[in-house]
């Protein structure tokens, strides 16, 4: 089986061969089938069932498991990932010897959006910091 961390190095790798095979629509739509068939059925019902607090409780335990370097917050209902150090996008710009997908952080994008707004929330992604494996997320009522 592979580890997580030799997983971070793969996923980027596949990101990167999908585009050459099938474009950046290809990516897209490899995103959207993990959104839909992953992503949507966890974080999905821990929205249903608990409102904007399911995603402080979905991510609360995903970043654990991942030992990211964040701040979450909920309040008045917002909430707010402030990822200070992503464990992910830290390895890949880490590792001298590869090129990471241009737009790895475009899936937790797509993945994520993809479920919420649909549930009637608002998502802000910003992706600003990723060069420093930074961006923060807010997710709010619409």
């Amino acid at each position: 089986m592979i580890s997580c961390t030799e997983f971070i190095y793969s996923y980027s790798e596949l990101f990167k061969f999908i585009e050459k095979r099938e474009g950046e629509q290809g990516v897209k739509t490899y995103w959207e089938h993990i959104s839909d068939n992953y992503v949507a059925p966890r974080l999905g019902e821990c929205v249903h069932a608990d409102g904007i607090e399911g995603c402080y409780k979905y991510w609360a335990k995903a970043l654990s498991e991942e030992a990211a370097d964040f701040t979450m917050t909920l309040d008045n209902d917002i909430f707010v990932i402030d990822m200070h150090h992503c464990p992910s996008k830290g390895r890949l710009l880490d590792k001298k010897n590869m090129e990471p997908y241009h737009n790895y952080c475009g899936h937790c994008d797509l993945l994520y959006r993809r479920v919420l707004e649909p549930l009637g929330l608002k998502y802000d992604y910003d992706m600003s910091g990723t060069a420093n494996a930074q961006c923060k997320l807010t997710i709010s009522k619409k």
